[in-house]
């Protein structure tokens, strides 16, 4: 009985943590028609998207406001010389039927240099949607606020937090998520 109390416990403190990160370091832009949709890559090792990179497509794909929101996928070379962000380009549109307009950075190594290597391709948008679990868009978002404050302040919630989703991963990831935080200051 115990065992399954502390497990509730564990697993509804990471549901609580992922969706406190979903709503933290977001800007307070007006309205606007055109938004875009960035989705982080995740170290692929193989020669199609994993299951981590098929998610975050998905959740970025769910992200979407309309006909003027733009998909940008970040994320450089794999083991096998692929950048991921070609790998999520192929998931989008081949399995998820994917049509709108989507743009690719695949030059990226870090969350850092996603970040930095996406502005050139944000910079026109009314609102901006970082997607990835919840902890790291927030590490993001953090990383948009030290590069480009303004930019960061068109940031809006991606719908990257479901309740439930991914619910057994979520106590770690929120450990990792945080201890990353901490380093940012």
């Amino acid at each position: 009985m115990k065992a399954a109390v502390l497990l509730l416990a564990l697993l509804g403190w990471g549901e609580v943590e992922h969706w406190r990160a979903s709503r933290r370091r977001l800007g307070d832009p007006p309205p606007a028609a055109d938004e875009v949709v960035v989705v982080l890559g995740y170290r692929n090792g193989g020669d199609r998207a994993n299951a981590v990179n098929r998610w975050r497509v998905r959740a970025g794909l769910r992200s979407l406001a309309g006909p003027d929101s733009r998909l940008v996928l970040s994320g450089g070379p794999t083991s096998d010389g692929r950048p991921e962000a070609d790998l999520m380009a192929d998931y989008a549109r081949e399995t998820r039927g994917y049509r709108g307009p989507l743009t690719v950075e695949t030059e990226s190594r870090s969350t850092w240099q996603n970040i930095q290597n996406v502005m050139p391709l944000i910079e026109d948008a009314g609102r901006i949607k970082i997607v990835s679990h919840s902890l790291h868009a927030e590490k993001a978002r953090a990383y948009l606020w030290r590069q480009r404050p303004d930019l960061a302040a068109r940031l809006v919630r991606g719908r990257d937090y479901r309740l439930g989703e991914w619910i057994l991963a979520k106590p770690a990831l929120a450990v990792l998520g945080r201890r990353n935080l901490r380093r940012l200051g």
